[in-house]
């Protein structure tokens, strides 16, 4: 069965008319094609460019399948139509093609230094082993590899990084050479410049961002997935922890509060950004409105949020928008959300996979 919607398309701001047959899009008259959709504004489908379909909130494991089906439509009827799970350690290569779930970009298991991260989420693993488990993760996903860079060191009672930066960049040369991509879990201001420099193709969270280190990952390209609902979180984090490291709560606090002057600085270097919630663990899904709210606040405009988080996340990843054989993911809004970004709290019409959602 093919549906007719009409509305301005965006990027280019035009009123159109789209044919969706099957999973394609096509400009092209087709006869006896249900119209779904007159008026408003047509959005390729969101992306959440960092999410966790394998871990429920509370930063636990998922079980089976159908936690992950729910906890994707929780974000599917917010109207994000592709993701990418930032690391999973439940594996579900089964939804990748299944009708109503969004589009899955997805990595492995979190690679991380042994008693370093959320316990049962990540593979603990020595240095000497970080390359060889790089490239078995690497299998696991469909496309990307996730390392975390830094995390709490106790020892040192502050952040610190997960290994030496030639163990970090041997990482990032095992995910290239497996075909991945590779992400990085960074807070700290030593980690992400560790991992950018080893060649990493996109910095998660980047709280420890430096002027110096804007410009070189505009220069290179790599893409920043801030996370901002995330940092907003480092409070009560810090709260938590003051008692037995206050060195790490002040600290955290510092990277919290100097966060949207660091989103904003690296955009307008250039630096490719791209909208992710972080949900899964200690965010719930279904956010992405509220992410994209909070990267408006930080200084991005409401047309470049929504680039971030719909037609540029998809190219990004591999999943086209809507043009002459795209894929018939999209999302209508009854008002212009170039104008007013909380239009996008509130879909009208959602498609995804050529079905209609809502």
């Amino acid at each position: 069965m093919a549906f007719h919607v009409r509305g301005t398309v965006l990027p280019e701001g035009e009123v159109r008319d789209l044919w969706l047959v099957g999973d394609r899009v096509t400009f092209e008259p087709v006869g006896g094609a249900e119209t779904i959709s007159d008026g408003g504004f047509i959005v390729p489908g969101l992306v959440d460019a960092h999410c966790h379909l394998g871990i429920a909130y509370g930063a636990k494991p998922i079980e089976n399948l159908d936690q992950a089906r729910d906890l994707a439509a929780i974000d599917r009827d917010a109207g994000v139509l592709a993701l990418r799970d930032a690391g999973s350690p439940y594996p579900y290569p089964e939804l990748e093609d299944e009708p109503g779930i969004p589009r899955l970009a997805r990595a492995g298991r979190h690679v991380a230094s042994p008693r370093r991260y959320l316990r049962d989420i990540g593979i603990e693993v020595d240095p000497a082993d970080v390359a060889a488990t790089v490239t078995a993760q690497a299998k696991a996903g469909n496309g990307w590899v996730k390392l975390v860079g830094d995390w709490i060191d106790r020892e040192v009672g502050d952040l610190a990084p997960s290994w030496d930066a030639k163990t970090m960049t041997a990482a990032v040369e095992a995910a290239h050479a497996a075909g991945a991509r590779a992400a990085v879990h960074t807070f700290s201001e030593e980690g992400v410049d560790v991992m950018v420099r080893a060649g990493v193709d996109s910095i998660e969270h980047g709280t420890g961002l430096s002027t110096d280190l804007i410009d070189e990952m505009a220069r290179r390209g790599t893409a920043l997935v801030p996370t901002m609902i995330n940092i907003r979180t480092f409070g009560e984090i810090a709260q938590t922890a003051r008692a037995k490291f206050p060195g790490y709560a002040d600290h955290m606090i510092a990277l919290r509060d100097r966060f949207p002057a660091v989103v904003r600085a690296a955009h307008e270097a250039g630096v490719p950004i791209y909208v992710g919630t972080d949900a899964g663990g200690g965010i719930r899904h279904g956010l992405v409105a509220e992410e994209m709210l909070i990267l408006e606040e930080a200084g991005l405009s409401a047309t470049d949020v929504l680039a971030a988080a719909s037609w540029k996340a998809r190219e990004w990843l591999g999943f086209p928008g809507l043009v002459e054989g795209g894929l018939t993911d999209l999302v209508v809004y009854p008002d212009d959300p170039r104008r007013t970004l909380a239009v996008t709290r509130h879909p009208h019409r959602i498609v995804l996979r050529g079905r209609i959602i809502r």
